[in-house]
C-alpha cells in the first residue's frame, strides 16, 4: 500500500511509501484523500502529520509516466480533494503538520503548501520544473506560494525551476525548522503534540478564519469576522472551551478542554 496512517493519540501520521520517489498516481491520489477525509472528520483527531518514506525524496509530484500510460480524462484524474487528494480539501479544517524528508518536488512541493506548518530535513530541497515540462504548477504553486514568500522570490522558483534548499526556505519563513533527518520526525512529532494540546474548537476556527480572511485588509477582515461569515469562530466562542480556557487561567491550573463536538 502507498499511504500509511497510523493513529497516534489525537495525531494522524500519514506517510506516503511508493518508491522509488513516491510519486502520485491515481490511486495513491485517491488513498490520501482518504487519509486525509479521516482526518476531518474524526472528532478524536486533532492534527495531521504528513511526511515521504525513504530519506531521498518526500516526493516527486505526478508520476508523469503513469499518466502517460492511462486513458484518464486530465480534468478528473486526480479525483476528489483535486492533487494528491487534499490540496483542494478546503474543508479540512485541522492542521497538517508537513515533516518534509527529502526532496519536494513539482506536486510533491505543493502538497508541502497545502500543509499549515513545514519542518525540514537538512537535506531537504524545493523546487517546481514544470514549465520545463510543459505545463503549470496549478496544484498549489502559482495559487500558494505568492502569498507565502515575497512575489519575486515565488516567481524567481516558478519561472526559472531553482532549487531552494531547506535552509534559505527557513530564512523566508516558509519552513518553521530545519533538523537534521535523523531528528525530523522527533521535531515534527513533538510539533504536532503542542498543536494537539490548544483547544480543538478555537484551533480549527482559527484555521477557518486564516484561510477565509486571506488577502483581506485589518477592516475587511474584522467585518468578515463580525458578520458571521466563519461558522467555526462563532461556536469556538460560543463553547464551553473558551469558559474553561478563563477559569483555568483564572484558577492557575492547566485548561481541561473536553470532547465538544463542532
Amino acid at each position: 500500500m502507498a499511504v500509511h496512517a497510523q493513529v497516534r493519540g489525537p495525531v494522524l501520521e500519514i506517510t506516503l511509501d511508493r518508491p522509488k520517489a513516491n510519486a502520485i498516481d491515481r490511486e495513491t491520489g485517491l488513498a490520501l484523500h482518504d487519509a486525509f477525509a479521516r482526518l476531518r472528520d474524526d472528532d478524536e483527531l486533532r492534527v495531521g502529520l504528513f511526511t515521504g518514506a525513504g530519506e531521498r525524496f518526500f516526493s516527486a509530484g505526478w508520476d508523469l509516466k503513469a499518466a502517460a500510460a492511462g486513458d484518464e480524462d486530465p480534468s478528473t484524474y486526480f479525483g476528489p480533494g483535486g492533487f494528491a487528494g487534499f490540496t483542494e480539501m478546503f474543508d479540512l479544517d485541522k492542521p497538517v503538520i508537513a515533516a518534509v524528508n527529502g526532496l519536494a518536488v513539482g506536486g510533491g512541493f505543493e502538497m508541502v503548501l497545502a500543509c499549515d506548518l513545514i519542518v525540514a530535513a537538512e537535506h531537504a530541497e524545493f523546487f517546481l520544473p514544470e514549465l520545463s515540462l510543459g505545463i503549470v504548477p496549478d496544484a498549489g504553486g502559482v495559487q500558494r506560494l505568492p502569498s507565502l514568500l515575497p512575489r519575486a522570490v515565488a516567481n524567481d522558483l516558478i519561472l526559472t525551476s531553482r532549487h531552494m534548499d531547506a535552509r534559505e526556505a527557513e530564512r523566508w519563513g516558509l519552513v518553521c525548522s530545519v533538523v537534521s533527518g535523523e531528528r525530523l520526525m522527533d521535531e515534527a512529532r513533538a510539533l504536532a503534540q503542542r498543536v494537539s494540546a490548544a483547544a480543538p474548537l478555537a484551533t480549527r476556527a482559527s484555521k477557518q478564519v486564516l484561510r477565509g480572511i486571506a488577502g483581506m485588509d485589518a477592516e475587511s477582515a474584522f467585518a468578515a469576522m463580525r458578520e458571521g461569515r466563519f461558522p467555526a469562530y462563532d461556536r469556538a466562542l460560543a463553547s464551553d472551551e473558551s469558559r474553561e480556557g478563563a477559569a483555568a487561567f483564572a484558577e492557575g491550573r492547566p485548561a481541561r478542554f473536553g470532547d465538544e463536538r463542532p
